[in-house]
């Protein structure tokens, strides 16, 4: 059971309860929420509540509901399977690894701990994750990525036409952990790691916007975003400023 405590600002002053909830509690449908309400499992200012009240500026709202119930309801889309390896397409939002993630989904789908993920891709990002499902195939595919005999593509819609159809770009990367953001420069400087992404053209559309397919050969943190952006040619609805 999971406790979630929130307290009413101004702004959602006057708020049905049910939307507060359901806006600020990650996974909560309205299902749910009125089941959670019949069982007496919402508190407003440590009194339960039954019904679906207007909330106020200050109001302190404790909501126990079930963790397996938050758990996202996730449609598995396996492209390819056999009994070493697994190829799902990762959708929009949703982490490869961690709580509530694509390998814990697959984990409790198929009741083996051995299947994990060979390699990673941003939550926001859709696209194929190659997945081992056992130590032995884990290993060889390791391998196989360090090697670079595995390929990975990324398509990017950007802004921007270039000039080239395809160019290989180095630079230098920083991760800075406290801002949660990386900076990029065209010379070597303190701190900074070596980037190397190469782009193909695939498609110069109208209203200044290319497709692009990139591949790394580095694999360091928002590289692809971070560096397209320093190239002049950021990601269309990437809304960190690089």
């Amino acid at each position: 059971m999971k406790m979630e405590k929130l307290v009413v600002t101004k702004k959602e002053n006057g708020k049905k309860l049910s939307k507060f909830l359901m806006t600020n509690i990650e996974g909560l449908t309205k299902n749910l929420f009125y089941k959670t309400l019949r069982k007496k499992d919402i508190k407003i200012n440590n009194v339960r509540v039954n019904s679906d009240i207007v909330v106020n500026e200050g109001d302190v709202i404790l909501a126990y509901i079930s963790d397996e119930a938050l758990k996202p309801k996730v449609k598995i889309d396996i492209i390819y399977e056999d009994d070493n390896i697994l190829i799902v397409n990762k959708p929009y939002n949703l982490e490869v690894t961690g709580e509530n993630s694509l390998t814990e989904i697959l984990q409790e789908k198929y009741k083996n701990n051995e299947i994990l993920p060979c390699h990673r891709i941003d939550r926001n990002t859709k696209g194929m994750v190659l997945f081992s499902k056992n130590e032995e195939a884990l290993n060889i595919l390791l391998e196989k990525f360090k090697n670079h005999e595995i390929e990975k593509h990324y398509l990017a819609l950007v802004y921007g036409l270039p000039k080239e159809n395809s160019k290989r770009c180095e630079a230098f990367l920083f991760k800075d952990n406290k801002k949660a953001k990386v900076y990029i420069s065209d010379i070597p400087k303190k701190g900074y790691r070596k980037i190397i992404t190469t782009y193909k053209v695939l498609e110069r559309r109208k209203d200044n916007i290319s497709l692009l397919d990139v591949e790394i050969e580095t694999g360091k943190t928002h590289q692809i975003r971070a560096h397209l952006a320093f190239l002049g040619f950021p990601i269309i609805g990437d809304r960190k400023i690089w």
